[in-house]
C-alpha cells in the first residue's frame, strides 16, 4: 500500500534529477541571459519539464512496481487454484467498479500488503503479497482488493502525477531562482555558471522536493479515505472494516517484536509529531472510525 506511493516518488525524483543533469550538460537555460533571469520564461520552462517528469514517472509506474517488488503476474489462463481464485475476486470487483480487468500479480512478502498502479485504467495492475494470501480470510482479502480497485477507479495515480508535476515545477523554479540569484556576475558578459552553481541548485532541489512531498503525502492520505469508501461500496463496508482491523492486529503484533528499520519504514502506522506529515496513509484507527460512522 505505502510502497506504491514511495516507488512513484522515488521514480519521480530520479526522473527530475536526470532531467536537471541533462539540461545542465546541454547548457539549456533559455531564461538566463546577460541581463539576468526572465522569471516568466523560467516558470514556463519548469512547468513543462516538471509535468513531463511526473508523466514519465506515471508511464513507468507499472513497470517499475513489477520490477522493484518482484511481482509475478498471474496468467489469466492459469490452472493454479489460488491464482484462479484471486483472478475471480479481482474480476468481480472490477466489474462492480465498471473497470476493465487489470493485471493481477503476487509478490513475496510476509507482511500483509497490496498495491494498485498503472498509467491508465486500461493499463493497471493489482498485486498482493504472499503474506496477505496466507493471513487474511476471504472477506478481509475482498476488502483490500476493493480498496486497490477503487484507487484505479478514482484515477488516483493520474491525479497524484498531476499534483506531483506542479510540485516538480515549483521545486525546479525555486531552486533555480535562488541558485541563479547567488551566482556571481562575470563583468558585462553575463553570469558565471560552473559545477559549483549546479551543485547548489541540486541541493536546493533535494530540500524543496522533501518539503513538496508534504503536500503530496497530504493528498495521499486524503485519497485513502476515498478508496476505503469505494471498497465499502463495491466489496461491502463490513469487509473493508474487517480488512483494516486485521491490518491493525498485524501491526500491533509487529510492534511487539523486534523489527528491522527497513521493514518499519514500510509499515502503515500512526507516526508521531512532525513525521506524520510524511505519512502516506492516515492512522488505521481513524480509517476504521470513519467507515463505522458511515462517512
Amino acid at each position: 500500500m505505502a510502497k506504491r506511493v514511495l516507488l512513484f516518488l522515488l521514480t519521480n525524483f530520479l526522473v527530475v534529477l536526470t532531467v536537471g543533469i541533462v539540461l545542465h550538460v546541454l547548457g539549456v537555460r533559455p531564461w538566463l541571459d546577460a541581463r539576468g533571469i526572465d522569471y516568466r520564461a523560467l516558470l514556463a520552462f519548469c512547468l513543462v519539464w516538471g509535468m513531463a517528469g511526473a508523466m514519465v514517472s506515471l508511464a513507468l509506474s507499472r513497470f517499475m512496481a513489477i520490477r522493484a517488488m518482484g511481482v509475478q503476474v498471474i496468467d489469466p489462463a492459469t490452472s493454479d487454484p489460488l491464482g484462479r481464485q484471486l483472478l475471480q475476486k479481482v474480476e468481480l470487483l472490477a466489474r462492480s467498479a465498471e473497470l476493465p480487468m487489470p493485471q493481477v500479480g503476487v509478490f513475496h512478502s510476509d507482511a500483509i500488503n497490496a498495491f494498485a498502479t498503472g498509467p491508465t485504467r486500461n493499463r493497471s495492475i493489482v498485486a498482493v503479497s504472499s503474506g496477505l494470501l496466507r493471513k487474511m480470510d476471504g472477506d478481509e482479502a475482498d476488502g483490500v482488493l476493493g480498496h486497490e480497485i477503487s484507487h484505479i477507479a478514482n484515477g488516483d495515480m493520474v491525479t497524484m502525477a498531476l499534483l506531483q508535476g506542479v510540485v516538480n515545477a515549483f521545486v525546479m523554479f525555486l531552486a533555480r531562482a535562488i541558485g541563479f540569484a547567488m551566482m556571481r556576475r562575470d563583468s558585462d558578459e553575463g553570469f558565471s555558471f560552473g559545477a559549483g552553481s549546479y551543485l547548489l541548485i541540486m541541493a536546493l532541489e533535494m530540500v524543496f522536493m522533501v518539503l513538496g512531498s508534504i503536500v503530496v503525502m497530504a493528498f495521499s492520505r486524503y485519497r485513502e479515505f476515498h478508496a476505503d469508501a469505494g471498497s465499502a461500496r463495491i466489496a461491502g463496508r463490513h469487509k473493508m472494516i474487517a480488512a483494516l482491523q486485521r491490518l491493525q492486529r498485524d501491526l500491533e503484533a509487529m510492534r511487539a517484536e523486534p523489527t528491522p528499520p527497513s521493514v518499519r519504514a514500510m509499515m502503515i502506522s500512526d507516526k508521531p509529531g512532525f513525521a506524520r506529515l510524511f505519512a502516506s496513509h492516515p492512522p488505521l484507527e481513524e480509517r476504521i472510525a470513519r467507515l463505522q460512522s458511515g462517512a
